[in-house]
């Protein structure tokens, strides 16, 4: 989860081989037929405040529910099990600062949020920085957010590309274009309402195929499930705290505090993770929310890893060399036909769920950010007929210009085409979170305000500054930054406001 920060991506697309049946594509159909039901049921009205806001009545614990498939996107699906091959279990230290980051944004931006109604949590910024704060981090979002789920999706696109439609001779133009605009479909009425029923029902489906293939890899290894968690904690891949080496990307401290940070930059500063805690109907539903789903990453991220470990075992006992990448350890099995075609199937649909509920509600944040805070369309407060209607149809537009600027992305992804390419994607976009560390701490802990537009500079500086850091420490000591880039990318966005000229803020 949050594995924008994973910069080995190194899937290899010509593992895809294996023959897909089509009751295999009638199954995923099906699932799209699903979708579509929910998404008609929950589909309450066709207006702005619906689809932004769901009228502030979605039930707590079914935004929780769903919020583990919004974080999960189809490369952890594929990804996380492989990270046993290099760095064992250690990954779970991260998993466990998360815990303290969402208890961060329950009890400290939660509270913010809900006392200024917020529908865009950027219009903090305003409120406390000025208008090109403001600006600023909403632009920062758009982009960054626009970029890194694009590249998510294509790795999935590419993915039922080489599995389906490959063998149906349709172009990987279509299979994207097709694929969003099914997307479009189930979100274009009702947006966030709709996204809190579809997003609990891909929650369950990616959880439901995670332990189909965890008790299918069981079955392989002769082993029931009591069996295989001993053998897991029993292995030596199963560790999960390093303290001595600091020098380490694995040092428990530096996993931990990143783990904290990454969940208040990526969760409560992430205007797609908090669209959906921000429709419940009260602060302490939300904050209850949070803290639920916040504690369940753990259980499920042990799954994963456990997973792999599983995996290493069952290539072991089958003789199979293991793959030079760790992306490859689940893909490569399932897709070699070893497992039969049930694993396949429970794949794919993890893969496509986890892909749909990531996708779908980035989609629908950035309409929502760009309508609220770009056009500012809730600062006209006209109730006329023709105003709303007005509004209605420029959300519309958005939403499918939106649509529109992520075809794109995927379609220059794909003539690019990924390794080298995605890592770099990932790793620009990971300098771009900093500044909005930067600017709501500097609005959480300071009583200034940053006079004019410097403020626009220092959050374009800062992340420029850190890419030479990263690039001379690796010249000169051999260390390359990891997780803590994030914190040093924020303190100095930090620093650079402080040096602007500034004026009291008067709360």
């Amino acid at each position: 989860m949050h594995n924008w920060l994973r910069k080995d991506s190194n899937l290899d697309f010509s593992l895809f081989t294996f023959h897909f049946s089509l009751p295999m594509l009638l199954i995923l159909l099906g699932y799209f037929a699903l979708l579509l039901i929910v998404s008609y049921l929950s589909a309450e009205r066709d207006d702005n405040d619906t689809f932004f806001r769901a009228g502030r009545q979605s039930p707590w614990w079914l935004v929780a529910f769903g919020m583990i498939g919004a974080s999960i996107s189809g490369l952890t699906f594929i990804g996380v099990p492989g990270w046993v091959m290099t760095t064992d279990m250690t990954y779970l230290q991260m998993c466990i600062g998360f815990i303290f980051g969402y208890v961060f944004v329950a009890f400290v931006l939660l509270p913010l949020y809900y006392k200024l109604n917020l529908t865009s949590i950027y219009t903090y910024l305003e409120v406390r920085l000025g208008r090109a704060g403001y600006k600023t981090g909403a632009a920062f979002f758009i982009l960054s957010k626009m970029v890194s789920a694009a590249a998510k999706f294509y790795i999935v696109i590419r993915i039922l590309q080489t599995c389906i439609a490959d063998q149906y001779g349709i172009p990987y133009a279509l299979t994207a274009t097709l694929t969003l605009l099914f997307i479009w479909l189930y979100t274009r009425r009702s947006g966030i309402r709709s996204l809190v029923w579809t997003d609990a029902l891909q929650t369950f489906m990616l959880l439901a195929a995670l332990v189909l293939i965890l008790l299918r890899v069981c079955s392989m290894l002769e082993m029931n499930p009591e069996e295989a968690f001993t053998a897991v904690m029993n292995d030596p891949h199963s560790r999960i705290f390093e303290w001595d080496d600091f020098v380490s990307r694995q040092n428990f401290w530096k996993q931990f505090l990143s783990g904290v940070f990454v969940v208040i930059v990526m969760t409560g500063l992430d205007q797609d993770m908090m669209q959906k805690n921000l429709t419940c109907s009260s602060l302490g539903k939300a904050q209850l929310n949070m803290c639920s789903y916040g504690v369940l990453f753990l259980p499920v991220n042990f799954l994963f890893l456990s997973l792999g470990i599983l995996l290493l075992m069952l290539y072991g006992k089958l003789g199979i060399a293991l793959p030079a990448a760790g992306d490859q350890l689940l893909s490569g099995i399932i897709f070699s036909g070893v497992m039969g075609e049930a694993a396949l199937i429970f794949f794919t649909v993890g893969v496509v769920a986890s892909a749909f509920s990531s996708a779908d509600s980035a989609l629908t944040a950035l309409t929502t950010s760009f309508c609220v805070d770009m056009l500012e369309l809730e600062k006209d407060q006209r109730l006329q007929f023709e105003a709303i209607q007005r509004k209605e149809r420029i959300r519309k537009r958005v939403h499918i210009g939106m649509m529109a600027a992520f075809l794109l992305l995927t379609l220059l992804f794909n003539a690019i085409g990924g390794g080298s390419v995605m890592d770099l994607i990932y790793t620009l976009v990971g300098y771009t979170y900093g500044p909005l560390l930067g600017l709501f701490a500097f609005g959480l802990l300071t009583k200034w305000s940053p006079k004019g537009r410097g403020v626009i500079l220092v959050s374009v500086l800062s992340p420029l500054l850190c890419l030479f850091v990263d690039y001379l420490s690796q010249q000169l000591w051999s260390y390359k930054f990891g997780y803590e880039m994030l914190l040093f990318n924020g303190l100095l966005t930090f620093i650079g406001l402080w040096l602007l000229p500034r004026k009291p803020y008067r709360f």
